[in-house]
C-alpha cells in the first residue's frame, strides 16, 4: 500500500475551503504515489472550525496552530492563513520536520519572507520540500504556454503585459484583514499582483532585473468596521493598503514588462491575464476565459496569420487534463487547487510534477519584484532588484 502523506491544514475561510476541496478531491481524479490524509484542520473558533471539519472531510480539529505544526503525526503543514500569520507556523513546522505548503503572497513583509526562505534552505538539507499556492501555473492553458516557451515556439521575448484586474473593493466593501497592512502588507498588489510576476517569471523561466514608473494608489480611504458578528458596522476605519499598484519591469533577458493590479477595476470580475510577445510567435491568457490560450504563429508565411484560439482541453495533448474529461468539457477555478496538490504528493513522494512547483526560494523572488515596486512608488525612481535582499 502506498505510503500515508498526512496533512494538518491552519485556516479555515475561503482558501482553507479551496485547499481542503484540494486534498479531498486530488486523489480521486489523480493516481498518487502516496494516500493522503485530512487529519487536523486549525482555527481560532472550535465550533465553526469543527463545522468546517464535518463539511470538508478533517478528522480532527484545534484551535492552537502550534498543535499542527509540532505534531509528530502530521507530515505536511498546509497554511492557509492572512498573510501576517504565514512565518512563524511555517517556520514552526519546518523545523518540527514537516513539509509546508504555504498561501501567496509568501509572507507580508519582505523580512518575513526571508526568514522563511530561509528556514526552508536549512530544512532542505534535511529532506523537506516547501510549496506556495500559486495555483495558476496549473490553468492547462498557463501550463501550455510555459511549454511553448520552453520549446522555443515564442523564440526570443519581447514584451510581457500583465494585468489582474477585479471589481469588488469599492466603498460598500468594508474593512476587512486585506485593507490592512499589518495584516495583508500591501493591498491588490501582494493579492493580485503577487500571481502575475509569478505567471510571467513561470512563463518566461527568466527574472525581472529593474523595476521603474512604479504608481500606488488608495481611492477608498476610510471603510466600514466590522462587528463581532463578522457583519458591517457604522463606524469606519482607514484602509492602510493600496487599490491599486501598476509597474514597469525589465527581465534580465531583455523583455520589457507592465504589471497592473488593483480591485477596482469595475466590470472586471477576476480578469487575471497576460501576453507574451515574442520574434516568434506571442501567446494570451485570460483567466475569465481560462480554458482558452490565443497563440499567434509569426513562423507562418503572411496570408496565414492571425489569432488562433486553442481549446486546452484535450488529454493527452493539454497539460492535466488526463486527469478530468473528454474534449471541451470544461474544468474551473478549483482544478488548478487539485493539480497542484497532486503535483505536491508526487514532489513529496519523489517524483517530478507536471511542470514546476514555486517553493520558498522561488515565491521569495516573487516578493523581492513586490517590495521594489512598492519601493519604486514611494521613491519615484528605478530600483534594481540586487539591491531588494
Amino acid at each position: 500500500m502506498a505510503k500515508t502523506l498526512r496533512i494538518g491544514m491552519i485556516g479555515a475561510k475561503f482558501m482553507g475551503r479551496a485547499h481542503s476541496n484540494a486534498w479531498m478531491s486530488a486523489p480521486r481524479f489523480f493516481d498518487l504515489p502516496r494516500r493522503v490524509e485530512m487529519h487536523t484542520v486549525c482555527a481560532r473558533d472550535a465550533d465553526a472550525t469543527q463545522a468546517f471539519a464535518d463539511r470538508w472531510g478533517w478528522s480532527r480539529t484545534t484551535t492552537r496552530w502550534r498543535n499542527v505544526a509540532e505534531a509528530d503525526d502530521i507530515d505536511l503543514v498546509d497554511v492557509a492563513t492572512p498573510n501576517h500569520v504565514h512565518a512563524d507556523p511555517a517556520v514552526a513546522a519546518l523545523a518540527a520536520g514537516k513539509h509546508v505548503a504555504c498561501e501567496k503572497p509568501l509572507a507580508a513583509t519582505l523580512a518575513d519572507a526571508r526568514l522563511m526562505r530561509d528556514a526552508a534552505r536549512k530544512a532542505k538539507r534535511r529532506g523537506l520540500h516547501t510549496f506556495v499556492w500559486f495555483n495558476y501555473r496549473r490553468c492547462p492553458a498557463v501550463a501550455l504556454a510555459h511549454q511553448l516557451a520552453r520549446e522555443g515556439k515564442l523564440g526570443r521575448i519581447h514584451h510581457v503585459r500583465a494585468q489582474y484586474l477585479q471589481d469588488w473593493g469599492g466603498p460598500d466593501t468594508p474593512l476587512l484583514w486585506r485593507f490592512q497592512k499589518r495584516q495583508a502588507g500591501s493591498g491588490a498588489h501582494g493579492d493580485l499582483n503577487a500571481h502575475i510576476i509569478d505567471m510571467a517569471r513561470f512563463i518566461l523561466g527568466d527574472e525581472i532585473v529593474e523595476v521603474t514608473g512604479s504608481i500606488e494608489e488608495t481611492f477608498v480611504k476610510e471603510r466600514r468596521k466590522l462587528r463581532p458578528d463578522g457583519t458591517p458596522g457604522r463606524a469606519t476605519g482607514r484602509s492602510t493598503v493600496d487599490d491599486c499598484v501598476l509597474f514597469i519591469g525589465r527581465f534580465a533577458g531583455g523583455a520589457t514588462a507592465s504589471f497592473e493590479a488593483t480591485r477596482l477595476a469595475t466590470g472586471n470580475q477576476n480578469r487575471n491575464a497576460i501576453e507574451v510577445n515574442g520574434e516568434k510567435g506571442s501567446i494570451r491568457f485570460d483567466f475569465e476565459r481560462m480554458n482558452e490560450l490565443q497563440w499567434w504563429d509569426n513562423t507562418l508565411e503572411e496570408r496565414l496569420r492571425g489569432w488562433s484560439r486553442i481549446l486546452c482541453t484535450t488529454p493527452g495533448a493539454h497539460p492535466y487534463v488526463d486527469a478530468y474529461w473528454p474534449p471541451a468539457h470544461i474544468i474551473g477555478y478549483e482544478h488548478g487547487f487539485v493539480s497542484q496538490v497532486a503535483d505536491i504528493v508526487r514532489v513529496v513522494a519523489g517524483r517530478r510534477p507536471v511542470v514546476p512547483l514555486p517553493d520558498f526560494d522561488d515565491a521569495y523572488e516573487t516578493q523581492r519584484v513586490l517590495e521594489a515596486a512598492l519601493i519604486a512608488a514611494r521613491e519615484r525612481c528605478p530600483v534594481k532588484l540586487r539591491e531588494v535582499r
